[in-house]
């Protein structure tokens, strides 16, 4: 990844200011705090969002999608805890700030939006910072990418009233995903596990709000 947009006078001091933000939250873990520090999160924004990119808030993306909460974001990368050997799934790239952190952890993220004009401003934000561990896909997270399951973490970035029976089959052995289960409001963060092929759900933390999982194993649209 290089250095040059990161280092961008401009945003560097907000930047720091953020991760001092994101471990007042509760996230102290140094490697999850650092890779904040690594990617620029203004350049995967709208240009006319830049000078809130660094508040710790969700900020609108258009489409009727937000780039969620830093320090939520970096609480999922601390329960996960994508490691170099695990091939992760991510349900909503939106953005695609979150897949290139994950893209910072991981061996390989495969990504899937629904909304086209979001995935292709991601890849080309993606392809500028030069992040090439990643595929995306325009289509139905729902339905996850069959092609390249199991994989070893699932990140889902919308709100599902039910965990998606497609993307539990999609879970290797020793697997983890974590996924906002709850109403279109309010959700909880369910962490789903699978050890020796029994499959394990668990509440993580209190109340959230995320936008709505579009598609056939989720809500549909209004």
């Amino acid at each position: 990844m290089g250095s040059s947009a990161v280092d961008d006078p401009r945003f560097v001091g907000y930047r720091r200011k953020l991760i001092e933000e994101i471990r007042a939250r509760g996230v102290d873990d140094l490697e999850i705090l650092q890779l904040f520090d690594r990617v620029p999160r203004h350049l995967f924004l709208p240009e006319g969002v830049w000078p809130r990119a660094y508040e710790d808030a969700p900020i609108p993306i258009g489409f009727g999608q937000t780039a969620s909460q830093p320090s939520l974001q970096a609480h999922y990368l601390s329960i996960l805890r994508p490691t170099t050997d695990d091939k992760v799934l991510e349900i909503g790239t939106g953005c695609g700030y979150l897949t290139a952190l994950l893209c910072l952890m991981a061996d390989r993220v495969y990504s899937v939006e629904r909304v086209r004009d979001l995935s292709k401003r991601a890849r080309r934000a993606l392809d500028d910072l030069g992040v090439h561990n990643t595929a995306l896909l325009v289509g139905d997270g729902t339905i996850g990418w069959r092609k390249y399951a199991p994989f070893d973490v699932i990140v889902v970035s919308a709100a599902s009233p039910s965990v998606p029976a497609a993307l539990v089959d999609q879970l290797g052995e020793g697997g983890r995903m974590l996924i906002p289960v709850g109403g279109r409001e309010t959700q909880e963060l369910v962490l789903v596990t699978k050890v020796e092929g029994e499959v394990q759900e668990e509440v993580i933390g209190g109340e959230v709000t995320f936008v709505p999982l579009l598609g056939r194993f989720a809500w549909k649209e209004e």
